[in-house]
């Protein structure tokens, strides 16, 4: 214990001069320092003293910034404000103004609308009520029940009838109206006439039926069609209040419809004059409606057998065309330059092509021509007509197509005027009306002379090759029976249905003939073109 003392002590002892050598180096190191660090707090203090003064400044730049901020922005909304207000003051001004302007337009339009009204009157009133021999067209402006403006064209003999009319349909009338232009473009005699078509004939049928079945009257029925059909089509609108018209007149609703000119067909308007002898209007009617559309699915049949092999032939015809005049000549240079010797065929074809690249609009030009002059022929002379008919009646499978729809459209329409109790003189006279053919018009024209002299209806239909046996046996048997509208009837659904039938044959059996047709063309143009070109290889050989 006393040696370990001893050594603690001499290391005391040892290391107390660097103890003391070390706190001198202290404090003489501090007192260099001390003056520095003084320096050092008084320019620290005094730069903090600028940089708190100058962050005070700062803050406060912004703070009256933010507060001009605020008040430009205050004085921004109070100018806006002021903006809006004075815009709305104009405005309301403006609106004033042009309520003003317009109410003293309309109060002008109005006056100038009652002057017209006071001269029409007067002018009524002065001229006689004498009727004319044929009726005008007038054009009206008017007012409707509901306030609305119209203006519409109707057919009468007089002024004083179209004003008396307008004014007891709740029209207030202000102008009336008759020229030469009106005439041409909305009259009788207008320039392009319209016929409605049979799905609008079928809708009216139908609907007029339903209408007075429901107990409604005829005038009110037209009136309420008129409404209907005539929103988007002014010219039905125009017929219907024609009709209306007529039929306040007191004519009968057959001669209302035969006074619309071609509107209406000569059958309807025979078969309505018929019902109207036996009181059986609505039942007239709906037959005519289903007549109709049988019609319209008849010449639908007609019109789907006849597109196909149209389109497939104009078809052709534009490929080969194409071929001849942009294909065939490409190679008709290579053979040229390659001194190959051509067969018949090429040469042909390498003819034609050079005499349709040539000639292309003197061909088109010409083909329109003699288009334009067989219809002239078609449409103006009867003998051209009856020739071309006739000659498409003798045509394979074709003339089959036309003969069944013209004796489905000609039975079915003679039942029906012997069903409603037409006379069969007039039936006759009707069906010729009806048809466009000129052989059964030729028909119809010998079986009136026949019922003159006193033979049956059936001795012009024997031996005839446009009659099909079928038919003809049918009518006799059907005269022999007194049932002849009955027999009638049976003879139009088989011909109907033998119709669809060679329809239906004619799709099936058109198509692979089409393709034999386009095989054969084309195909001989591209052998044509390609046949040289061995021989131009065996050439190179």
């Amino acid at each position: 214990m006393k040696k370990n003392k001893s050594k603690k002590n001499i290391f005391f002892v040892l290391l107390s001069p660097f103890k003391y050598f070390c706190l001198g180096c202290f404090y003489t190191l501090y007192g260099i320092l001390y003056p520095f660090i003084i320096i050092y707090n008084i320019i620290t203090s005094s730069i903090y003293k600028v940089y708190a003064n100058n962050k005070n400044k700062k803050e406060k730049k912004e703070v009256i910034k933010a507060v001009n901020l605020e008040m430009d922005t205050i004085d921004d909304k109070i100018k806006k404000n002021n903006e809006i207000k004075e815009a709305q003051t104009l405005n309301k001004a403006e609106l004033k103004k042009k309520k003003k302007e317009e109410t003293l337009k309309q109060k002008k339009l109005n006056e100038k609308k009652l002057k017209e009204r006071d001269i029409l009157i007067s002018e009524i009133s002065k001229q006689d009520n004498v009727r004319t021999e044929y009726p005008n067209t007038y054009k009206y402006t008017a007012k409707d029940s509901d306030g609305h403006d119209t203006v519409g064209y109707i057919v009468a003999y007089t002024k004083q009838e179209v004003f008396n009319f307008l004014e007891s349909e709740g029209y207030t009338v202000y102008k009336l109206e008759n020229n030469k232009f009106i005439e041409l473009f909305y009259g009788q005699k207008q320039f392009v006439k319209r016929k409605l078509k049979i799905k609008d004939l079928i809708f009216w049928l139908t609907q007029l039926s339903t209408y007075l079945k429901s107990g409604i009257p005829l005038t009110d029925s037209m009136r309420i069609l008129g409404m209907q059909m005539g929103k988007k089509d002014p010219y039905k609108k125009r017929l219907f209040d024609a009709i209306v018209y007529q039929l306040i007149m007191g004519e009968s609703f057959s001669e209302a419809l035969n006074k619309q000119g071609n509107a209406f067909p000569s059958l309807l308007v025979n078969m309505i004059r018929a019902a109207e002898a036996t009181g059986e209007l609505e039942e007239t009617l709906d037959d005519m409606a289903n007549y109709y559309n049988e019609i319209e699915a008849t010449r639908k049949q007609m019109i789907s057998a006849l597109t196909y092999p149209t389109a497939v032939f104009i078809f052709s015809i534009a490929v080969v065309t194409f071929i001849l005049l942009y294909v065939v000549p490409q190679f008709q240079g290579i053979y040229e330059s390659a001194g190959v010797e051509l067969n018949g065929l090429t040469l042909f074809v390498l003819g034609a092509s050079d005499f349709l690249k040539g000639n292309i609009m003197y061909i088109i030009l010409g083909l329109v021509i003699i288009v334009m002059i067989i219809y002239y022929l078609y449409i103006n002379v009867k003998a051209v007509k009856y020739s071309l008919q006739k000659f498409a009646m003798h045509l394979p499978l074709f003339g089959k197509i036309i003969i069944y729809n013209e004796m489905t459209i000609f039975t079915k329409t003679f039942a029906s005027l012997l069903k409603n109790n037409v006379f069969i003189t007039d039936s006759i006279e009707i069906l010729s009306r009806i048809t466009k053919n000129e052989i059964y018009k030729e028909i119809m024209f010998n079986t009136i002379n026949n019922i003159a002299v006193g033979e049956k209806i059936s001795t012009s239909f024997k031996d005839n090759w446009a009659i099909p046996e079928v038919a003809y046996y049918m009518i006799v048997t059907g005269e022999s029976t007194g049932e002849l509208s009955e027999m009638m009837a049976k003879v139009s659904v088989y011909y109907q249905e033998e119709h669809r039938n060679i329809i239906n044959s004619l799709k099936s059996l058109i198509e692979p003939i089409m393709i034999i047709f386009l095989a054969v063309v084309v195909g001989g143009v591209v052998l044509s073109v390609i046949i040289p070109m061995f021989s131009l290889y065996g050439q190179i050989s």
